[in-house]
């Protein structure tokens, strides 16, 4: 009599408990096993799922299903916008004093006299968070926001910066932190890309599509650069004169031709990546055009994020080609302003900064607003932030300096409780000496919040287990929840 050896009966009663009932049997058997949720229910790097972009259930329960990440490149300053420093202002144009230490600054003017801010400053909302004058629509959102004051990295200059910030370390070649969030949720619509990146010029961002690559994970894990300007997707329409049929018998072919190139390269994870993207490309012709349709909007909804504004049009109508995304189960998106880190105030701080706020401010806070009136804002973690902050000394005697020390970030919604306050640089806004959160425990604290235990999120390449921390972070579990 033939028999059914043990391992595969237990792989099909696996496959069996992952199919039905939305796959929560699979997680009485993981305790049962000693398995994580994770790998026992829809296959990380221990399970079998269908698709590598299947959805999976996360560690925990999380309130944020969705992230977009406002990416302010070349570095905003904290100093002018979210920690006013009063001793600041007092000792402009004197030396840093020597009670606080040491300092390397990445052009070497450690010594330059002290900057004071220019900015009009309020307590804004029930909660009384300080903002400055150049983010008077956001100000009006302050009750939403957890501004942390005390983010650190290691990346001095911007290659290391903003590697680091999307990647958890200052050398490239690593999966970036959408890339974490894909492999360990999978997607939410399969016929969208999971992880989508906005860019509001063609200018080049520092480090380049590293910023949002697999590195040694499958490349079906990176992301999808939309286009900047005209329609954010490229030849997403079939000629008229090319019917489905022949759309699919041309991807078939393809596809088995691919598939028999590949069978001898397994590790090759590009080939893979390819023959997938095809699939979503033939299935985003469905889906997508709807998606990134504007003119579906109302003229209202537009003009809340500023797209009645030449100035802020471009980074407005990202701001809601991102809200449309997430909400059509896109998990992970990410926005860049400046890019080509024009956010590097050097110089001219104030020229710079009111032009870039003049651009994001609006398109920001509508987003905001927009989210929570459509109550999404519950589960869509917003993020806005750069590589770094800028330092209280002077450069070139109206700019400041590269400052990965201590400077501010600020989340909104994914169940956060809005209007507070977590950490604190010095008085000079120098370093930050209360909370500090390291690049490492920001994105331990992002996953953490999507329900995911980033110690439990484990790549295993070349036999080594790899995790986005570098297995240094710690996810901050102490702020208030809503």
């Amino acid at each position: 009599m033939n028999t059914v050896p043990h391992h595969e009966l237990l792989t099909d009663r696996r496959e069996f408990l992952r199919r039905g009932g939305a796959g929560f049997g699979a997680l009485a058997l993981a305790h049962l096993l000693g398995e994580s949720p994770l790998a026992a229910a829809l296959g990380d790097a221990g399970g079998k799922p269908g698709s590598p972009m299947s959805a999976k259930l996360a560690h925990r329960a999380g309130r944020a299903k969705s992230v977009i990440f406002l990416f302010m490149e070349g570095g905003p300053s904290h100093l002018d916008t979210f920690d006013p420093k009063p001793l600041l202002r007092k000792l402009a144009g004197q030396q840093l004093p020597e009670s606080f230490g040491s300092v390397i600054t990445a052009m070497g003017e450690s010594r330059a006299p002290l900057l004071a801010d220019k900015r009009e400053w309020r307590q804004h909302g029930r909660s009384g968070l300080w903002i400055s004058d150049w983010c008077p629509h956001v100000a009006r959102m302050a009750d939403e926001l957890c501004v942390i004051r005390s983010c650190v990295s290691d990346g001095i200059n911007h290659a290391g910066g903003v590697c680091q910030m999307n990647t958890g370390s200052i050398f490239g070649g690593r999966p970036s932190l959408g890339a974490w969030v894909n492999y360990g949720l999978g997607t939410l619509n399969q016929n969208l890309p999971a992880f989508v990146v906005l860019k509001d010029s063609d200018a080049q961002v520092v480090n380049g599509v590293r910023n949002w690559g697999s590195g040694f994970m499958p490349a079906v894990y990176q992301g999808v650069n939309f286009d900047a300007e005209g329609s954010p997707i490229s030849n997403l329409m079939t000629p008229k004169s090319i019917s489905e049929q022949r759309q699919l018998s041309k991807l078939a072919f393809l596809g088995r031709l691919n598939r028999d190139h590949g069978r001898s390269r397994a590790s090759n994870s590009d080939l893979d990546a390819r023959i997938k993207s095809y699939e979503l490309a033939f299935r985003m012709q469905a889906e997508a055009p709807e998606a990134v349709d504007l003119g579906r909007e109302s003229e209202a909804t537009k003009k809340l994020y500023g797209l009645d504004q030449p100035q802020t049009a471009v980074f407005g109508r990202n701001c809601l080609l991102a809200r449309r995304l997430v909400e059509r189960g896109v998990r992970f998106v990410q926005l860049y302003s400046g890019a080509g880190s024009k956010w590097d105030a050097h110089d001219k701080i104030e020229e710079n900064h009111t032009r870039l706020f003049g651009q994001t401010d609006k398109p920001v806070a509508g987003l905001l607003m927009d989210l929570k009136a459509r109550g999404l804002l519950e589960e869509t973690l917003v993020i806005w932030g750069g590589e770094f902050g800028r330092t209280p000394m002077s450069e070139k005697g109206d700019g400041r300096d590269h400052n990965p020390t201590g400077f501010t970030m600020w989340m909104a919604g994914g169940g956060i409780q809005g209007g507070q306050l977590i950490g604190a640089t010095d008085d000079l806004g120098l370093r930050a000496v209360d909370q500090k959160m390291h690049v490492h425990d920001f994105h331990a604290t992002i996953l953490h919040l999507m329900g995911l235990d980033h110690t439990r999120l484990v790549y295993k390449y070349k036999g080594r287990p790899e995790r986005i921390d570098l297995n240094e972070g710690h996810a901050y579990t102490k702020m208030r929840m809503a």
